[in-house]
Order: structure tokens, then C-alpha cells, then sequence
């Protein structure tokens, strides 16, 4: 098993369909991909000296070498580590370091040209993709196919980082191929004829759905800005049609706003999977609204990528369906390829409706994380990997989240699910953004604060939004305090950093 026979076969039977467009200009068919593939892979073989397991780092913005150096790497037998663009060069050192990668690809030489990224890994040999070393590794001989075990390692997934160093989640090749064919039946169905735009960096989800794609031959559009611009994603889809992109709930967002502020025309667009951060009912509303049958949720983790639940296009334009607003404020129901329940800290099932762990297990579940036993061991207890989020099943199988374990607030005894609170806040028509946290209190242990973004020349008076929450949630959920700001703290993928704004109120306190 080796997931570049996914391009090999697809290559085989359709040589001469596109595969890469850069913007609107259509690059390489199937049948090149294949070859400048073929080629890498004996380039990283023969003169580069790798050797079957070496892990080979990706640090790129989305652009169009990144499919065929993913793929020449798992053609050579090599594992792959993608790492976000945008890390600061000590974080990008660590990786390197700790990944103990032989070989990194880079869109040129920011900084230090290295120096700081070798210094965390002695040896590291660097190529930009911009260089004409790089295109002479297109061109070379190529290689065959190697073969690979089920079980071997294909991609190192570092972890974020919100609340400490990253970790290395192992992906296998089949928990890979799972994924890839979980997303037929549980997310869309992909066809030849459709294109896959990648808006979302590539080191993370929206790179991971590149398979369902080359395995039907559909287009693999990279937009030239390399980064998301609502207006250039609807340019683009209007070029190809029947496009599907991954997005980030901000993402959603701005694409929204763009349709509905400038009658942008979202026809070409086929399928909007979002996903990695909460998606507010009122947001998911008005997005249905603007841009009409056109979403799917997914809800995963690093550890089971893009594979825990669904909630399908289907669920979310059922608006006759008696608990419609309770199915469209759920991430969907698990996805073929796992088993998910709610369970105590026993790891005993509960009841429906009931509030405990999410747990999963199944083809998708990462191995453990990479020279990391304990991490490994606490992640990976009883058969299951513990989430670290909370959630409720219903008798109908629809998971609704409550919020990270570590982000409930337990205020005198009881518990504080953040995002409920954030709901109630966010039908306030001022208000775009808010983040709730805990804060200590000597009187009740924690209690909840809220930071709240409003639109340009709006404004949200905190009597108002007391108001909102007096009428829908009980009274010691009301945040004890507002900070309104002008943005969220996010990491490089769009989630916002609660640690962070935990650590401005505790500077507060201490001025």
C-alpha cells in the first residue's frame, strides 16, 4: 500500500486530464504530474541519498509544487512533514529538530537564509522550489513506485501548539486511505469533472483532501495569491465550476460577506466543506442563506484527520425538520470509518443528552505521537483517543460539541460551556466576533468573562447583551465582565488562542 499508486492510477487511466491550474492557467495533466512525480522520487532516492522512512519537511505557502513533492515523497518511500509557512523560525527549528528531517523544501530563504533551522537540525540539506536545483529534480530519472505496509508512516502532522510545544502525530498509509475514501460516502462525491481549490493552507485539512481528488482526476486549482481573497475564490470558481474548497469558519465568513456586500456569483462553487474551529448557528444561517445548499461540516482532529463526523449537505437544507436549529448547531454524526461516544472519566458510554468526553476509535486514529511514549499513552487509553472535547450525542446519532475540556469554566459547582454563552452573544447584531473564558474568582473558583469584536461603527452595550443572555441562558452563565476588542487572538490556522486571552486578563489583574 503506498498512496502515490493513487496518482499512479489516475495517471494510467486519464493521462491527459488536467491536473495542476496555477490561477486560471492550467499546468500539468495527470500524465505530467506523474512523471515530474516519478522523477522527484528518484532524484530524493538516487542523488539525495534518502532512505526508505527519512522524513522530508515541507515549509511552503499553497502553491503548485506541493502536490508533486507529496506525492514523489511517498513515491520514494519517504515520510512526508508539512508545516505551516507562517511559524516563526524557532518554531520551525523545533519541528525540524524534532522531526529530525533530512531534507527541507522551502519557497525561498527568509530571515536568517537558514541558518536558525539548521541550527535545530545539524545536516539539513535546504532546496527553494524557486531554484534551479529544484528543476533539475522534475526532469531526472525516474523511479518506481516503492512498496509500503499499511501500518508505515506517511505524514507527521505537527500539532498547533495552543497550549504547548507541537507533537507529531503519526499518520499512516491507511489511516490516510481510510480518510480518503470515508469522504465519498460521509462528505461529497467527488467526480472527474469537478475542481479542488486549495484556500486553507495545504499543511493542514485542505491538503488532506487532495486525495478524493486525484483519485477521480478531478483539477487541483492553487489561487496565485496563495492565500484566501474571497473575491479571487469566486473569480476562479466562475473559470472552472463545480469547485469544492475546505475553509476555516473565518473563511466562511468573508466569502458571505463578499457575496452579499457585492452580489459576488457563487454558482461556480460546488461544495464548501467547513471546519477546525466552532461554526455559530446564526453564522451557519446566514451562510445558507447567502450562498444556498452549498456546505458540509466535518469535525476532526489531527490524531483522526477530517474523519470524526459529518454534518451533511442534506441535514443542513432540511429546514421543515423538527430539531433543524439543534442539527445545524451539531458537527453531524460520526463517520463510517470510526466508532464515537460520549463517555464519564471512567471511559464508560453515557446516555444520550448527557455531557462527557468525545472518544474515537477506528481506521483513521493516528498510531501515537512521534518519540513521544507519554503523550502517546495519555491520548491513547482503553482502545480510544481522547479528544480533549466535550460533547453530547443525541438519540439520533448528531454530536454536539460543548467545548474543549479544558476551556470549561466551573463556577461555583456548576458548569460553564463557553460557546453556549458565545451563541446567546453573537445574536446581537453588533457583534461579529466573542470569545468567552474563565477567570478565578474567590467567591465562585471561576467565572465567565467574555471578549467581544463588534462591526466597523457599531457598537453592543454591555446592558444589552446582559439582556440577551437573561432571556436565554441561566443567570450564573452571564459573563461577569466584557472586554471588547478589535480582534481575536488566532493561530496560523484561525483558532482562536483562549490561553492567550486567559493570559490578559490574569496581566489585568496584576496592573
Amino acid at each position: 500500500m503506498n498512496l502515490a499508486h493513487l496518482l499512479a492510477r489516475t495517471a494510467r487511466v486519464a493521462p491527459e486530464r488536467t491536473a495542476i491550474a496555477y490561477g486560471e492557467r492550467e499546468l500539468f495533466t495527470y500524465g505530467e504530474l506523474a512523471s515530474r512525480v516519478a522523477s522527484i522520487a528518484g532524484a530524493l532516492r538516487g542523488s539525495m541519498g534518502l532512505r526508505t522512512g527519512d522524513r522530508v519537511a515541507l515549509c511552503l505557502a499553497n502553491c503548485p509544487s506541493y502536490l508533486e513533492l507529496l506525492y514523489g515523497i511517498w513515491h520514494a518511500g519517504l515520510v512526508a512533514v508539512p508545516i505551516n509557512h507562517k511559524l516563526h523560525p524557532r518554531e520551525l527549528a523545533f519541528v525540524l529538530e524534532d522531526s529530525t528531517a533530512a531534507l527541507l523544501f522551502v519557497d525561498g530563504y527568509p530571515g536568517d537564509d537558514g541558518q536558525l533551522w539548521r541550527a535545530g537540525a545539524p545536516g539539513l540539506r535546504i532546496i527553494s522550489v524557486t531554484d534551479p536545483d529544484y528543476r533539475r529534480l522534475t526532469s531526472g530519472d525516474a523511479l518506481a513506485v516503492l512498496p509500503r505496509q499499511p501500518d508505515d508512516l506517511a505524514w507527521l502532522f505537527y500539532t498547533s501548539g495552543t497550549t504547548g510545544r507541537p507533537k507529531g502525530v503519526m499518520l499512516s498509509q491507511r489511516n490516510l486511505l481510510a480518510m480518503t475514501l470515508a469522504y465519498f460516502p460521509d462528505v461529497d462525491q467527488a467526480m472527474p469533472e469537478d475542481s479542488i481549490l486549495y484556500a486553507a493552507p495545504m499543511s493542514h485539512g485542505a491538503g488532506m483532501y487532495n486525495f478524493p481528488h486525484v483519485l477521480v482526476g478531478a483539477r487541483h486549482v492553487l489561487p496565485e495569491s496563495g492565500s484566501f481573497a474571497a473575491p479571487e475564490i469566486l473569480s476562479l470558481s466562475q473559470r472552472f465550476g463545480r469547485v469544492s474548497l475546505f475553509a476555516a469558519p473565518t473563511m466562511v465568513r468573508r466569502l458571505v460577506e463578499e457575496v452579499a456586500a457585492q452580489g459576488g456569483d457563487c454558482r461556480g462553487i460546488k461544495t464548501i466543506v467547513y471546519g477546525g474551529g466552532p461554526m455559530y448557528r446564526e453564522d451557519i444561517r446566514r451562510a445558507l442563506d447567502v450562498l444556498g445548499n452549498r456546505l458540509v461540516q466535518i469535525y476532526g482532529q489531527g490524531e483522526s484527520p477530517m474523519t470524526i463526523t459529518a454534518l451533511a449537505r442534506h441535514h443542513l437544507a432540511d429546514r421543515t425538520h423538527a430539531r433543524y436549529l439543534e442539527r445545524i448547531a451539531s458537527v453531524g454524526v460520526r463517520h463510517s470509518v470510526v466508532e464515537v461516544v460520549v463517555a464519564d472519566t471512567e471511559d464508560q458510554a453515557l446516555p444520550t443528552e448527557e455531557t462527557g468526553e468525545v472518544l474515537v476509535r477506528g481506521e483513521t486514529v493516528m498510531s501515537g505521537y512521534w518519540r513521544n511514549p507519554e503523550a502517546t499513552a495519555a491520548t491513547l487509553r482503553n482502545g480510544w483517543l481522547h479528544t480533549g472535547d466535550l460533547g453530547c450525542l443525541d438519540a439520533d446519532g448528531f454530536l454536539t460539541l460543548k467545548d474543549r475540556s479544558k476551556d470549561l469554566i466551573i463556577s461555583g459547582g456548576a458548569n460553564i460551556y463557553p460557546r453556549e454563552v458565545e451563541e446567546v452573544l453573537l445574536r446581537h447584531p453588533a457583534v461579529v466576533e466573542v470569545a468567552v473564558v474563565g477567570r478565578p474568582s474567590i467567591e465562585w473558583g471561576e467565572e465567565a468573562v467574555a471578549f467581544v469584536v463588534c462591526r466597523p461603527d457599531s457598537s453592543a452595550p454591555v446592558a444589552e447583551l446582559d439582556r440577551l443572555c437573561l432571556a436565554s441562558i441561566a443567570r450564573f452563565k452571564r459573563p461577569k465582565d466584557y472586554l471588547f476588542v478589535s480582534a481575536l487572538p488566532k493561530n496560523n490556522y484561525g483558532k482562536v488562542l483562549k490561553s492567550e486571552l486567559r493570559r490578559r486578563w490574569a496581566r489585568q489583574g496584576e496592573d
